[in-house]
């Protein structure tokens, strides 16, 4: 099982409404790419600050690496970071084995 880590921080001129189309188009492709079996996602909730600035992360769920690595091409996954990606000031992935 692989899980697939990220933080956002989305461009300050981007609306609540935009965020919300952003994590749903992600949410949206559970069941629609193999082996990626479930996604969580929120806005930052701590209050150490050690955030960083990121104001949003993600958590997806894969059931193997080779599913992991299938998803990154996957054309489903590219029209949904082109939905994404332009509204982002910064973003950071990270992927464990568990």
């Amino acid at each position: 099982m692989v899980r697939h880590f990220g933080v956002f921080k989305f461009k300050k001129n981007i609306s609540i409404e935009e965020i919300d189309e952003c994590f749903i188009s992600m949410n949206k492709m559970v069941g629609e790419i193999p082996g990626l079996l479930g996604m969580e996602y929120g806005p930052y909730n701590g209050n150490e600050g050690l955030n960083e600035d990121f104001t949003h992360g993600f958590i997806m769920t894969f059931d193997s690496e080779e599913s992991r690595d299938e998803y990154l091409p996957h054309p489903i996954h590219d029209k949904v970071k082109l939905l994404v990606v332009p509204k982002l000031e910064k973003v950071i992935v990270f992927d464990i084995v568990v």
